[in-house]
């Protein structure tokens, strides 16, 4: 009997130390990134966090956090566009309250703390924003094919301060255009992010990045065709999106993250070639 419950013990401790949040996504959401190859460390903040987005017992994509500034570093999903019904509710991710606390993303008058909102935004961050910002998913839910999986892009982890002009506008025709850009693909792998402001919301504690952008490189098989990206200025009057090769995408990334090398995909991906549907 002592040996059972010593055994039953043991179990419990594995489980809470196997989460969602994890300390490198080369061993846990490799399936979110072409031969599991992750962006280089430049785009990492100081005070990260590694995100497998689990909901429902399943990943539907991954994300690296910025805790210090609360919005997401970029995340990284597969393109299946579907036509499921986008969700009334935010969820929040648990383990950034307490490493103890459940793996899934959950809603966060579930969460009994006063701590919810020390590493990372919470919905009263965006609800009390006076100013024309929308909640700009990274991951969008129009990408992902499954309800629970469009359900999963609203967590605020997959958020940010994204200029309502900008939001509704030309970044939204964007992200409609995939499907034009994706003809042909048998997979796409996307990633998309946001390179941090200097300014923040209304209550000085979500930061609002100074630009957003986004990388897909599209496979016919298991051979990379062509790769595309967009990056644009997340400014209160600016709606304007510059379509770019991957190359060009990362060295502008590159500058902006102070000369520092930023690469996005496996080097298989195209670099040069300006991809078109």
């Amino acid at each position: 009997m002592l040996g059972l419950l010593l055994l039953q013990v043991l179990v419990s401790c594995f489980c809470l130390g196997h989460s969602e949040l994890v300390t490198t996504f080369e061993k846990a959401c490799t399936q979110f990134f072409y031969e599991k190859t992750i962006p280089s460390d430049t785009l990492r903040p100081t005070n990260a966090a590694r995100i497998c987005q689990r909901l429902s017992n399943k990943y539907h994509f991954a994300t690296l956090y910025d805790k210090t500034r609360r919005i997401p570093v970029y995340s990284a999903y597969i393109y299946e566009p579907g036509h499921a019904y986008r969700s009334n509710s935010w969820f929040v991710e648990p383990q950034l309250v307490d490493k103890n606390y459940d793996k899934e993303m959950a809603n966060q008058t579930t969460i009994h703390s006063g701590n919810i909102g020390q590493n990372q935004a919470i919905d009263q961050d965006y609800r009390d924003a006076l100013m024309p910002v929308d909640r700009g998913h990274l991951c969008p839910s129009g990408h992902l094919k499954e309800q629970i999986s469009t359900s999963a892009t609203f967590t605020l982890t997959n958020i940010v301060p994204q200029y309502s002009t900008l939001n509704q506008g030309e970044w939204r025709v964007y992200e409609e255009k995939m499907a034009e850009k994706t003809k042909g693909c048998t997979k796409t792998y996307v990633i998309t992010g946001a390179v941090p402001g200097n300014s923040n919301i209304t209550n000085g504690r979500v930061n609002i990045p100074s630009h957003i952008w986004s990388a897909a490189c599209c496979l016919k098989g298991n051979t990379p065709i062509k790769a595309w990206g967009a990056i644009a200025k997340n400014e209160i009057n600016s709606n304007q999106v510059t379509n770019l090769n991957l190359g060009r995408l990362e060295a502008k990334l590159s500058q902006l993250y102070k000369g520092k090398d930023v690469t996005l995909f496996n080097n298989a991906c195209p670099r040069q070639k300006v991809s078109h549907p």
